[in-house]
């Protein structure tokens, strides 16, 4: 008895204790009201002000506390207030114009409310979004399997995208859109904290490292027209922004710990806090996965660490490093038949991957008034890739006492770029002009021939082969860009950018062939060596138009022109499976978007249309003349489509002022065609463009209660060609039709105070199913993807 007494006087201590509550209205000094936001200093408690400019913050302890209003283009302006217990307060805030200043503080440089997806501002940080076709994903809202890092469930709001799944445990991302290529996402200039994080980004842009999920706050997307401010891919720009420490806390201590099918085991623990003016985040994460089909066994382990000083008010510096390994058992592909059949089997026993990534940056940020900020941010990789195994054709078996093919690549580069944000009055109008340079420097040093004939994960070449390369290939890039927000009307404006890059490639290297008779006996070996130098130097445009309605209605167009350089580094590569063009020539191109978007609590919505003309496209193809497959530019495409992406709280229509629980249903619907306009290769034009899938369909409904929330996601695509020459099958499985499939899944998570339980199935309806048909690593041939699979995560905040 007197046990329960005491556990009701302490649930009404604490409701009492957290009862305060301040509530008031943000207005401009001729008092109309202002959209903002308003938060507590040094915690997590902001609320936003609506159209009418009203706020509303409670929940927090008794105290003494700092509370500051943001609006865009107004000056910042904060006040102190003490509550008392159970006391509700009510403050007004009067905020200044600022006629020189367009910034969007960092609290409010996103648009995405109570969806689980949203658009970035007009200008974020150091960059400029104003009319660009962008995404971002705020992970905290997001009900999925974290543990696995299962993309068609963190990217189910991205419209267009094409998703791989060979990678049950989730450690590498393959996503395309717009028909590009997802093959470790090489196709998008790939970012952490707003730095490269790919081998070479200039030369060999292909990720093999990809942030754990549950280190995430965000991810921001920015199609075609990021190439602007980000570098030229075709693609766009992705960036994993990670989680920073508690700012209210010295020391914060989070740990989830997952289990699953096959053997998914997934540790994530993180520590962050604030003391005086450091803030601290780091986290430690050991993941491995047995695989549900024989030979797929696989171990990760990843540390980060970042530390930032906010030196003034005006000047803040962080530092941050990397650490990923991972060491990867891969079962191969299989043929058509073979899948059709058990898509369970392996064909390859001794192929294994292993992957060391280390990232170190460090950034700084300079205000030097209201008008005018500098962002610098210094990167360096060093890492390798290392892989054994038979890449023959995988309608041939494996000779068990044969030698294995084995690369080796080790990558170091850094880079620099530096920005200015620079504000100011024209026309009676304010505008922003961003400029900025990049300096890059790239070296990959790739060796390729014969390991050992055991099956364990043994990355030494053999003293003796007959074939045998090793090159070196350095690459530099020095560019200049500008791009500046005219604000011609309080609604419309228009953004004008251009882009200076200066591209050089070199390769340096040799390489051992074996010379045979008719009789195909060998006579001798020769070397041949090999010294190429390409530089070139060019300009890209790009034009971008938003006329804001209001909040529920803006109009965006853009346009900007991409390029794509190819370096050595593909070229000389012995692979059974394909071949390449020895005179492979760089990509050129644009995007153009025109869509509509807007939003408030109770619907989000983006739609629009794209065009992309994509010049000397390089792609696989099969030889007319050998029947062997070949990389080439295999020439001139059109792609073009709609994307739609529609998200709505059903409750808010059907039971207005419902706010302890809601139903939101949203559609993803992307319809693309795409085709071959020219081509010097026969039988190439007039066909589809290869990884173009016609439909690409993601939907859902999500239902909160208070801390509950359960999830449905339904994903579809239709049949899309792998390559060029639309071969619907081959004995090889390298080229073929890859058919249409669609998979569901659910998921669920609960919040209990400092305890939040995830668990969920994948792929319910237990289909079988295939995205990739791989030409090497992890093929060739069909990689399957996971049948049906549960999980289950236990997380704790302290």
């Amino acid at each position: 008895m007197s046990r329960g007494i005491f556990i009701i006087g302490l649930l009404l201590w604490a409701s009492i204790s957290f009862a305060q509550e301040v509530s008031g209205k943000i207005t401009d000094i001729d008092g109309a009201p202002l959209e903002g936001f308003v938060l507590i200093e040094s915690t997590s408690y902001k609320a936003p002000s609506g159209q009418d400019g009203k706020y509303s913050l409670s929940g927090f302890k008794a105290g003494t506390y700092k509370l500051v209003a943001f609006v865009s283009g107004y000056q910042t302006t904060s006040t102190k207030l003490t509550f008392q217990s159970n006391q509700k307060l009510t403050f007004d805030f009067v905020l200044e114009d600022l006629n020189t200043q367009l910034e969007e503080v960092t609290i409010t440089e996103a648009i995405s409310g109570d969806t689980d997806m949203g658009w970035l501002q007009s200008v974020s940080g150091s960059a400029i979004y104003e009319s660009k076709k962008t995404e971002l994903i705020e992970i905290d809202k997001l009900i999925g399997n974290k543990a696995a890092n299962v993309g068609r469930q963190v990217y189910s709001r991205v419209p267009g995208l094409n998703i791989w799944e060979n990678d049950g445990a989730g450690i590498n991302l393959g996503i395309g859109g717009r028909g590009l290529n997802p093959n470790r996402t090489s196709n998008f200039n790939v970012r952490q904290n707003g730095y490269d994080i790919s081998a070479d980004a200039l030369g060999y842009p292909e990720s093999y490292y990809t942030p754990p999920i549950q280190a995430l706050q965000r991810i921001e997307l920015v199609r075609g027209a990021a190439g602007l401010q980000y570098g030229t891919q075709f693609g766009g720009m992705l960036n994993f922004q990670f989680k920073e420490g508690p700012k209210d806390k010295k020391i914060g201590v989070s740990s989830t710990q997952s289990l699953g099918s096959f053997g998914l085991f997934n540790s994530f623990n993180s520590l962050g806090g604030t003391v005086g003016k450091v803030n601290y985040y780091g986290f430690y994460q050991y993941k491995t996965s047995e695989g549900w089909r024989p030979n797929s066994d696989q171990s990760q382990h990843n540390l980060f660490g970042s530390v930032t000083y906010n030196i003034s008010p005006l000047l803040n510096v962080k530092i941050e490093h990397t650490h990923m390994s991972y060491l990867a058992h891969q079962p191969g592909g299989m043929t058509d038949d073979e899948f059709n059949s058990d898509p369970s089997i392996s064909k390859r026993e001794r192929n294994w991957f292993q992957v060391g990534w280390d990232l170190s940056a460090m950034e700084w940020n300079y205000r030097v008034n209201n008008s005018i900020k500098f962002n610098n941010r210094t990167f360096l990789l060093s890492a390798n890739r290392y892989a054994v195994g038979n890449l023959e054709n995988i309608n041939e078996d494996d000779d068990l006492s044969s030698e294995r093919n084995l690369l080796k690549d080790e990558y170091f580069n850094w880079g620099n770029e530096l920005r200015a944000i620079i504000h100011y009055p024209l026309l009676g109008k304010k505008s922003v002009m961003i400029i900025g340079n990049r300096l890059y420097f790239g070296k990959t040093d790739r060796r390729q021939g014969e390991g050992s004939a055991s099956s364990g994960a043994d990355f030494d070449f053999i003293e003796q082969q007959n074939s045998y390369s090793e090159y070196l290939f350095p690459s530099t890039n020095v560019s200049v860009f500008v791009e500046n927000v005219f604000n011609l009307t309080d609604k419309w404006s228009v953004t004008p950018g251009a882009r200076f890059e200066y591209i050089k490639t070199q390769a340096d290297g040799f390489y051992y062939y074996p010379v045979t008779d008719f009789a195909g006996n060998i006579l001798r070996v020769d070397r041949e060596d090999e010294s190429r130098d390409k530089s070139r130097h060019f300009m890209i445009f790009g034009l971008g138009t938003s006329y804001k309605a209001s909040d529920i209605l803006e109009i965006y167009a853009n346009y900007s022109q991409n390029y794509k350089a190819i370096n050595f580094n593909d070229i000389r590569v012995i692979n059974p499976s394909l071949t390449v063009d020895e005179n492979i020539s760089d990509e050129f191109g644009y995007n153009a978007d025109i869509g509509i978007r807007g939003g408030n609590k109770a619907i989000k919505y983006d739609i629009s249309v794209f065009y992309l003309r994509y010049n000397d496209r390089i792609g696989p193809m099969l030889s007319n003349r050998t029947g062997a497959r070949f990389r080439t530019n295999v020439g001139d495409a059109n792609i073009y489509g709609f994307e739609s992406y529609i998200e709505g709280d059903l409750l808010k229509w059907l039971k207005p002022g419902s706010e302890q629980q809601s139903l939101t249903a949203f559609v993803n619907l992307a319809l693309i065609k795409s085709e071959y306009v020219r081509s010097e290769r026969s039988g190439i034009v007039g066909n589809e463009v290869e990884l173009v899938p016609l439909t690409n369909l993601k939907t859902g409904l999500t239902y909160r209660y208070k801390s509950l929330g359960i999830s449905y996601l339904y994903t579809y695509l239709s049949e899309q060609y792998s390559d060029a020459s639309n071969a619907v099958e081959t004995i090889t499985a390298v080229e073929g039709l890859i058919p249409a499939y669609h998979v569901m899944d659910i998921s669920l998570d609960y919040t209990y105070r400092f305890m939040r339980l995830e668990t969920g199935i994948n792929n319910l309806t237990d289909e079988s199913y295939f995205t990739r048909r791989a030409a090497g690593y992890p093929g060739p041939g069909i990689i399957p993807a996971n049948p049906r699979n549960f999980y289950v995560s236990i997380g704790f905040n302290f």
